[in-house]
């Protein structure tokens, strides 16, 4: 459904915070001295802008009008020689300006995704992955515009305009206040033309969040949509959203087509007042004819910058706005932190112990309410119970994605808030039934581009994980193409290859959350076979709902509404008549109608 929640988005600042400003101008610090070269090269292509009047002032002054053919020829070796020069200066200036500020966004881009890369996973329950990617990509690129078109196209801009007026005043001050006279109404004018862009670019932003939250959710659920029946309604809902993106659009093409040719006629308004008072004073030799010729043409050319500034205007509206989003995302504190002198083990046996552990994800809704359960060093221990009763919390909770907020953790008698996080999970396999494959080849999937795991590691792992047989029948092996989450690969397939991963990195605990639950019952034959040597020697936690999976495990821990209500092996639970004996009796029965419902389709055909 194309809805809304990006109120984040919607919001805009003030077009210029000195706050915010000074801030993105740090990352400019590491290149001051290119930032100084662009400096001096601004001011030198102003100065061109400056001389080629004054040039042509002097060429029908001095030269044209006493027939000097010689002085003439120079003037215009000197002009062209302006021209070209300033060519060259531009140049510099625009290329220096633009690798600046993609060194610059480069810096921040890094930042920003290593400051991801620290954050606990309830910050990404919070937040939505496209406004993340947002925040890394299009508002960087955003502040990108501020550094090549804005910052410094502003203090361009601002630069030919002063020096415009200086150049008037110094040529003659009374035909500089006849051009300026309708310089009040030019503001006032920019002035309603800002307010009315802001208003645009507001509801654009607004729409525009809406137009990509429906497209970006009908492409996931186009399978759903099709299965329904749903294409019409879908599409008639984006054409709403469409419509109204391109009707504000379309308020911003009027006021652009307004704003613009309105400046052309006050820069032709001032030029006929320039002609009509200075045709006068030149007849009355009170102003030489070349002065009234460069007053055109720095006529012109001012009125160039005054254009740009109102576009600036947006730029800079924009940037603040993205700079205010990203630094909210930077100034977000990592919660989940490592302690100021870890502990560590000098031979790992892989122990685990939960002591009373109490864990909420939101105030006054716990999700685990003291539990406690130790695992030994090579035992096997199953979690099971209904959806929703804490089993994936323990998980969670154990590899330090979240933070217990009473009780302890302990990995080897250590607690798992004085490890270092990575140390820790360098010591857990993580097999989750949702198997996550990356861009990239079937090599860099198992072994995720860790130099430590060499290529017959990575074989023998695929062949222990019963996957080496698939993958020599691919035509490029093990450097053959993974898709988009590996759509060309069954879930038993991905299944595999997860379990070759963790082989491959050999972790002395493993988890195995719901990594059996939708597969078929012959390919979960296969995934028992990869099982059974994956849990070779290791302790393992295994959270399961197809009881079936784990009848052979040490123990089985029935979790219920995030506390342990059973505990014992499988014959034990089962005699006991209680919680798992009732799921497994529930799932035995749906298993035998299964099985009583395909018998009865083949004896039909």
């Amino acid at each position: 459904m194309i809805g809304d929640g990006h109120q984040e988005d919607e919001i805009l600042g003030k077009a210029y915070d000195a706050r915010l400003m000074a801030r993105v101008l740090r990352y400019l610090r590491p290149y001051w001295k290119l930032l100084a070269v662009a400096f001096t090269f601004l001011m030198l292509q102003t100065a061109t802008q400056l001389l080629g009047p004054y040039i042509t002032k002097i060429a029908i002054d001095r030269y044209i009008a006493t027939q000097d053919v010689h002085g003439l020829d120079v003037l215009a070796l000197a002009y062209l020689g302006v021209v070209i020069f300033g060519f060259i200066v531009l140049f510099i200036q625009t290329y220096t300006t633009s690798y600046i500020g993609q060194r610059a966004m480069h810096d921040l881009r890094m930042e920003i995704f290593s400051h991801l890369q620290t954050q606990d996973l309830a910050y990404f329950d919070r937040n939505a992955v496209g406004r993340l990617m947002t925040r890394t990509i299009n508002d960087v690129e955003t502040l990108n515009e501020l550094f090549t078109t804005g910052v410094v196209g502003l203090m361009g801009d601002l630069s030919i305009v002063f020096g415009i007026a200086f150049m008037m005043f110094w040529l003659d001050w009374q035909l500089a206040l006849v051009c300026l006279a309708a310089f009040p109404v030019i503001l006032y004018i920019s002035r309603f033309y800002r307010q009315r862009a802001r208003e645009v670019y507001r509801e654009s932003r607004m729409i525009l969040g809406r137009l990509n939250a429906g497209l970006q959710e009908n492409i996931a659920g186009v399978a759903t949509v099709q299965a329904f029946g749903q294409e019409e309604k879908m599409y008639r809902r984006f054409q709403d959203v469409n419509l109204s993106y391109r009707n504000v659009l379309l308020r911003s093409i009027r006021y652009n087509a307004l704003f613009f040719p309105v400046i052309e006629v006050f820069s032709a308004i001032s030029i006929g007042l320039l002609l009509w008072h200075g045709a006068n004073q030149i007849l009355a030799s009170a102003v030489q004819a070349g002065v009234l010729v460069a007053f055109i043409q720095y006529i012109q050319r001012m009125y160039q910058p005054i254009r740009d500034l109102a576009e600036k205007y947006n730029v800079m509206q924009a940037a603040m706005a993205s700079s205010e989003r990203i630094f909210a995302l930077l100034d977000h504190p990592e919660t989940i932190t490592n302690p100021a002198q870890p502990k560590r083990v000098e031979k790992f046996a892989g122990e685990v112990e939960f002591k009373n552990v109490r864990l909420s994800y939101r105030p006054d809704e716990p999700v685990l309410k003291g539990i406690s359960f130790r695992v030994r060093p090579g035992e096997k221990v199953a979690l099971v119970g209904a959806t929703g009763g804490g089993k994936s919390s323990i998980i969670s909770a154990l590899c330090r994605f979240y933070d217990v907020e009473d009780g302890a953790i302990l990995v080897d008698g250590i607690d798992v808030r004085q490890w270092n996080k990575q140390e820790l999970r360098r010591h857990l396999g993580l097999v989750l039934q949702d198997v996550f494959l990356f861009s990239g080849d079937i090599a860099t999937n198992i072994t995720l581009g860790d130099p430590r795991i060499s290529q017959q590691r990575m074989n023998e792992a695929a062949a222990r994980a019963q996957i080496a047989p698939f993958i020599e029948k691919l035509p490029n092996g093990f450097h053959e193409e993974v898709q988009e989450r590996g759509a060309t690969l069954s879930q038993g397939q991905r299944q595999l290859l997860s379990f070759a991963r963790a082989l491959a990195f050999d972790p002395r605990i493993l988890i195995l959350d719901e990594a059996t639950s939708s597969v078929d019952t012959q390919t979960e034959m296969l995934i028992q076979e990869a099982l059974n040597e994956l849990l070779k020697n290791r302790t393992a936690l295994i959270v399961a709902h197809r009881l079936s999976t784990i009848k052979h495990a040490d123990r089985i821990l029935v979790i219920h509404k995030g506390e342990i209500w059973e505990e014992g092996s499988h014959v034990e639970l089962l005699a006991r008549g209680g919680l798992y004996a009732r799921l497994y009796d529930l799932q035995y029965r749906v298993q035998e109608r299964d099985r009583a419902v395909a018998q009865s389709a083949l004896s039909t055909a």
